[in-house]
């Protein structure tokens, strides 16, 4: 697949994921719905990467790499953010979620020795406040006083770890590492680590029967984990952390036009300028200037 293909991708479908995960809310904790959610994206990956020979052994040192990815990338992080939805609304997760375009360049200058390029920040500054005029209506409506606070320093704490996945999952990719494999041994790491931590903390691996929790299990495990990120991981690894995480600025979009269908939401003034500041954004980072330097990441090894 090509650049444009898979950031088409990746924003479709991780823009769809947060109705979905609503979906996983309630009967079961969210420790254990992350458990059987990524336990479940690993055996298809596993599955596949036997069935179509690919090379599943490696040193103890690749595994410890995988293993710490599958704990930023495939489990902390979703479980932080798990825990802000229930003191904040979706839209202001959103709004920090997407300063994961700061902090990757920020990690990628620190960790990986990427320069930061002016046209990536003036960008995501665009996408950033596009997405605050998106979602004024609930930013206004914020008051510190309040368990909201706790939620955004979630939301926040989330980011962050999911950036520091981000970092290691080019940091691999630079080591040769190749994108499918590391995902499967990842997702089984961090699956292996909430069951730990559903066990430690109590929590009961109950199932909810239901469709809305079934679909959305399988929706999220499929699509969402197997699908979605080997398709974010790869241009991440093709055109580094900072370009790639501009899809999560433009997601939040896509998931505002699935409540339209399924909410009510309706577009307001603020939110239409927004959008415009966010597809403006999108197009300056996304532009390269006519003579370039060669690619810095390496591309994915599959």
């Amino acid at each position: 697949m090509n650049i444009f293909s898979l950031y088409i991708t990746t924003v479709l479908i991780w823009g769809s994921t947060w109705l979905a995960i609503k979906y996983q809310l309630g009967i079961v904790a969210p420790e254990v719905s992350i458990a059987y959610r990524f336990a479940l994206a690993a055996v298809i990956l596993l599955v596949f990467c036997i069935a179509t020979g690919r090379n599943m052994r490696f040193s103890r040192r690749d595994h410890g790499a995988m293993a710490a990815q599958g704990l930023f990338l495939f489990s902390a992080n979703y479980y932080v953010f798990y825990l802000a939805t229930y003191d904040l609304t979706t839209g202001l997760i959103a709004v920090a979620f997407s300063l994961i375009v700061v902090t990757n360049i920020l990690f990628g200058a620190i960790f990986l020795k990427s320069p930061i390029r002016p046209r990536v920040v003036m960008g995501a500054m665009f996408g950033i406040s596009g997405l605050v005029a998106v979602f004024w209506p609930e930013i206004r409506a914020f008051d510190l006083a309040n368990d909201g606070t706790v939620g955004l320093l979630l939301s926040l704490l989330g980011t962050v770890l999911a950036s520091l996945g981000n970092m290691m999952s080019a940091a691999n990719q630079r080591r040769g590492l190749p994108v499918v494999q590391t995902n499967a041994y990842g997702m089984a790491y961090g699956a292996l680590i909430m069951f730990v931590f559903a066990v430690a903390s109590g929590q009961p691996f109950n199932i909810d029967t239901s469709a809305l929790y079934i679909g959305s299990l399988v929706y999220l495990a499929l699509f969402g984990s197997v699908l979605a990120f080997g398709c974010y991981l790869t241009m991440l690894g093709q055109i580094g952390a900072d370009r790639a995480a501009y899809a999560t600025v433009l997601f939040p979009v896509v998931a505002l036009a699935l409540s339209m269908v399924f909410e009510d939401y309706q577009w307001s003034a603020n939110a239409l300028a927004g959008m415009v500041l966010v597809l403006a954004g999108n197009v300056m980072v996304l532009s390269r200037r006519k003579k370039q330097p060669a690619v810095e990441a390496h591309a994915a090894k599959t």
